[in-house]
């Protein structure tokens, strides 16, 4: 038997007047979610334990079985393991994101935060500028690390652990309520928008009508993680295919493989189909679970854009479930297959919510016949609801039945 876990980022949502009343998954157009729901178990679960934030961090560990509130150290520290940062156990992480501030003329603190993405910039371009950063306010305190399209990463030697503001969180809003207290790592966003907001890159995307990366943002700080070996906990071995480094950090801290896939990006653009021919290669080479994950879904809840968000989710179906679902089939390969959220990110509210998300648990080797759809209301309506989401796990192990 192979496990299988897909997880759309962000991909549960509110119901909205402009689609009927329906929220973006039972929106979409989904002929593979469709299909398989009739044959398997549906619910809710909540994977945000009480008194946590709600985010990729805590709900994505929670999905792998670990207890967020035993294992979870800070977001950046798990992105830091990703990108081979050697953190000591008295070094802090802080996520760099590269962010869009308005540029008007009027002091750093009554800026708007306009995009916590930039225009989902690219990696190469964020190296470019990140490096800008660097040569001016790096030394043996902070250090720099370079990650994926705006997400980065920033070492503090001896650091602290601070409340820190995450980006996305304050879309649209001054920035001066959301600044840190830590009179140093303040000093060094206002001089990262000096240094970037005139950048000849940052002059270019404007040109071109992009929007510019021009201020660092620090979020998610954190202590080095100590993660037990998925492995071990589970009795299976593990591979993660995922463009961004929080997910490919918690499987490195887990000892699971990671696999790159050309293209993969974490935007609407992403390469779908290398996601699940790598899971399925992985899968038919001796992995015995897979955990494929698309952030796209949670990206454009963050944009706003209603029609985006419904276009990832059809993406997600058309492009990864379907097709391996088929390939699984072809090769008659048993398999229990896991779909469903990690939080919601309503775009109403573009940002990460609490609320429990829908799951989908299908098994190619049982028979069932069922009348639902995958989409939150008739989740709900199902009466299944796991309360501790870190045991959503055992479930699709078939380890509680």
């Amino acid at each position: 038997m192979k496990y299988i876990v897909v997880l759309g980022d962000g991909m549960a949502d509110e119901e909205l007047e402009e689609l009927g009343g329906k929220t973006p998954l039972a929106y979409a157009d989904t002929p593979a979610l469709d299909r398989l729901s009739k044959q398997s178990e549906i619910g809710m679960v909540y994977t945000i334990p009480e008194g946590m934030k709600p985010g990729s961090d805590t709900a994505n560990l929670s999905v792998l079985g670990y207890d967020p509130k035993i294992y979870y150290s800070g977001r950046s520290p798990l992105e830091a393991l990703s990108i081979g940062v050697p953190m000591k156990d008295t070094d802090i992480a802080l996520r760099c994101n590269l962010v869009t501030i308005s540029e008007e003329d009027v002091p750093f603190e009554k800026q708007t935060i306009i995009d916590h993405s930039s225009g989902e910039i690219s990696t190469r371009e964020c190296g470019i500028l990140l490096e800008a950063v660097r040569k001016e306010l790096a030394d043996e305190t902070y250090q720099f690390y370079t990650g994926t399209s705006y997400r980065h990463c920033l070492i503090w030697n001896n650091g602290k652990v601070l409340e820190l503001t995450a980006p996305h969180d304050v879309l649209g809003q001054a920035i001066g309520l959301y600044l840190p207290s830590d009179e140093k790592l303040l000093c060094m966003m206002k001089r990262s928008y000096e240094i970037l907001k005139d950048h000849p890159l940052n002059q270019e995307r404007k040109r071109k009508g992009l929007n510019p990366a021009n201020c660092c943002w620090f979020w998610g700080a954190g202590t080095k993680p100590h993660l037990c070996s998925f492995e071990e906990k589970c009795g299976i071995k593990g591979v993660m295919v995922s463009a961004v480094d929080l997910l490919k950090g918690i499987a490195v801290g887990a000892g699971m493989e990671t696999v790159h896939v050309k293209g993969a990006n974490g935007g609407l653009d992403t390469n779908y189909e290398g996601k699940w021919h790598a899971a399925f290669h992985a899968l038919e080479t001796g992995c015995d679970f897979a955990y494929i994950h698309v952030e796209a879904p949670d990206e454009m809840g963050h944009q706003g854009s209603v029609e985006k968000k419904v276009k990832s989710i059809e993406y997600l179906d058309g492009r990864i479930i379907g097709p391996l679902t088929d390939a699984m089939d072809a090769v008659h390969m048993d398999y229990r297959l896991l779909v469903m959220p990690d939080h919601p990110t309503p775009v109403r509210v573009r940002t990460h919510t609490r609320d429990g998300v829908p799951y989908l648990l299908y098994d190619s080797t049982a028979h069932r016949e069922e009348k639902w759809d995958y989409n939150e209301k008739e989740a709900r309506q199902s009466g299944n609801l796991i309360r501790k989401g870190y045991t959503i796990i055992d479930k699709l192990l078939n380890r509680n039945e």
